[in-house]
Parts: C-alpha cells; sequence; structure tokens
C-alpha cells in the first residue's frame, strides 16, 4: 500500500450518532453530515407494522451499525435462542456494517428457567470466563455469518476473582473468537474516575496500550453527569463529551489509527445538530491525530 493510498484510507473511517426516537424525523428529514447511525437491536425486533418501515427508511438514507445490551455473551447458561433468532432476523433485513455487544453476562437460570438480569452485569476477568464469551461469540457469529465487535464495561462492582487485567482479557477473548474489539472510551474514564484513581486519563491512556494495535475496530466517546469528587459516577450519557475523552480519543488514534467512531447521547438529548457538532468534531479531533499517527505507521 503506497503512503498516499494509506492516508486516503484513514481517513475514510466513518463517525456516526446513536439514532434514538426523538431524533428520527430530524435523521430523515435533513442531510446530515454523519456517516452512519447506530441502532440499539433490541428496539427494533418487532416483526412488521411502522418499525419494518422505519428500518427501510433510515437503511435507505445511512449506512446502519447495530448494538446489542442484551445478548448476555459471557452467560454460562448461553446465549438465548429466541433472541438470537430475533437478532438474526434484524440482521438479515438491515445488513449493518458492524454488529456489536458487551463483554457481559446477563442470562441465567432460576428455578428451572432462564431470567434476563436485565441489565450489562460484568464478568470475572479469568481463563474460565474467556472460554465462555468466546465459545458465545463463536456460536453468534456462525449463526449471523458476521464478525462481532465486543464492547469494555464500566462495572459498578469490585470483583475479587480477577487473574489479569481487562485489556488482557479483551485481547484474550479477540485470539480465542476471532472478534473485534468495540472501545469505550468514556468507559475507561468512568470505571478510573469510580476506582479513585488520581489521574484517570493518564491510567486509561496505559489501559490502551496494553492492546495490540490491530484489534480495536471502533471506538464509543460519550458524556456523564458530573458529580462530586466523593460520589460514583453513572455512565449515563447526558452530556457532551467530556474534554477528558477527548484527550483520550487523541491518544487511542494514536495507538490504533483512526476507526469508526461513534458518539453517544442518550439522555438529555441535544437538538439533532447539535448531536452532528459532536460527530463533526471527532472527525477534527481525527484528522488532527492522524499526522501523528502516520509518522510511525509502517503499512
Amino acid at each position: 500500500m503506497s503512503r498516499s493510498d494509506f492516508y486516503l484510507q484513514a481517513l475514510s473511517k466513518p463517525v456516526g450518532v446513536g439514532l434514538r426516537h426523538s431524533h428520527y424525523r430530524d435523521a430523515l428529514s435533513e442531510t446530515s453530515g454523519v456517516d452512519f447511525v447506530e441502532l440499539h437491536s433490541e428496539n427494533f425486533f418487532a416483526d412488521g407494522g411502522p418499525t419494518k418501515v422505519l428500518l427501510q427508511q433510515i437503511g435507505e438514507r445511512y449506512p446502519i451499525s447495530l448494538h446489542g445490551t442484551a445478548l448476555g455473551l459471557g452467560s454460562e447458561i448461553g446465549i438465548d435462542a429466541d433472541y438470537l433468532t430475533k437478532l438474526t432476523r434484524l440482521v438479515q433485513q438491515v445488513k449493518p456494517f458492524v454488529v456489536s455487544d458487551h463483554a457481559s453476562f446477563a442470562w441465567l437460570r432460576h428455578s428451572g428457567s432462564r431470567v434476563h438480569a436485565g441489565d450489562l452485569l460484568p464478568m470475572p476477568f479469568t481463563q474460565t470466563a474467556i472460554k465462555v464469551l468466546a465459545d458465545n461469540i463463536d456460536r453468534v457469529q456462525q449463526q449471523l455469518g458476521q464478525r462481532l465487535l465486543i464492547e469494555n464495561l464500566v462495572s459498578y462492582l469490585v470483583i475479587d476473582q480477577h487473574t489479569m487485567s481487562e485489556m488482557e482479557f479483551l485481547y484474550e477473548v479477540t485470539e480465542h473468537s476471532g472478534c473485534g474489539v468495540l472501545l469505550d472510551l468514556n468507559n475507561l474514564l468512568v470505571n478510573a474516575r469510580n476506582s479513585r484513581a488520581e489521574k484517570p486519563l493518564e491510567v486509561a491512556v496505559q489501559q490502551i496500550r496494553q492492546l495490540p494495535n490491530h484489534t480495536v475496530e471502533e471506538f464509543h466517546l460519550a458524556g456523564f453527569t458530573p458529580v462530586e469528587n466523593d460520589q460514583l459516577i453513572v455512565d449515563d450519557h447526558s452530556q457532551p463529551v467530556a474534554e477528558e475523552c477527548w484527550l483520550l480519543y487523541e491518544q487511542a488514534i494514536r495507538h490504533f489509527g483512526p476507526q469508526t467512531t461513534l458518539i453517544e447521547w442518550d439522555n438529555n438529548l441535544p437538538s439533532w445538530q447539535r448531536l452532528i457538532e459532536e460527530a463533526d468534531k471527532a472527525r477534527r479531533v481525527m484528522h488532527r491525530s492522524l499526522q501523528a499517527w502516520e509518522t510511525n505507521y509502517e503499512p
């Protein structure tokens, strides 16, 4: 690959936004600068009706990525067959360029029945958990005929069973399953702050450097509601991308190169135009950081 071809390829990495209900009308009626929209998979499992029409209209205007929150890839009892059937049908209909979910568990057996926890529950970073996660990812990838990206988690629990770091865990899962990583930079910062790290940004930068640069294929950027120093930060995606997250994004690009990037904003939603401004800023930061990355890149 020539240097010019490499540079053009790097610049072509898409920047998108999470598309939520209150923005449907604007997204379908305006010409925006976003390269794609992300939809939460579970919101579109319904058969027929207005959901099907809406998906068709969105797909005619934007490339789509599907992001799940309930697959429970780390569940020891395996993936729920009904959920996987619905996800497969949605993927066949939408033909997303990315399908992703979280490195978490959700399904368990209680009183003889499969029960969903209704949340993204953290996993211990152990070899046993790697096998569970990798086996479930493999099953889903085989069913969908498409590679998955798995996202790192915000965790509000202290787990004593860890035998490795989170980044070592994610890397091992990619090696065992062939999946990629969706690196949520805001999640790294929230975890660092909630663990009372003196320099959260430095902690997060050290973490991303633990991952080989070929493993990450997408970044998530978000903000959170500010709290007092002794209070727990909730990953509520209710604010613009935090300045600390923009700085971490620059460092991530220098390590992993430009990658597909998504702006997450789920609560206290701004106007559609304000959301687009965040995507535009991400593109500017990506282009500015590209020069530093290109200097050290060897095709």
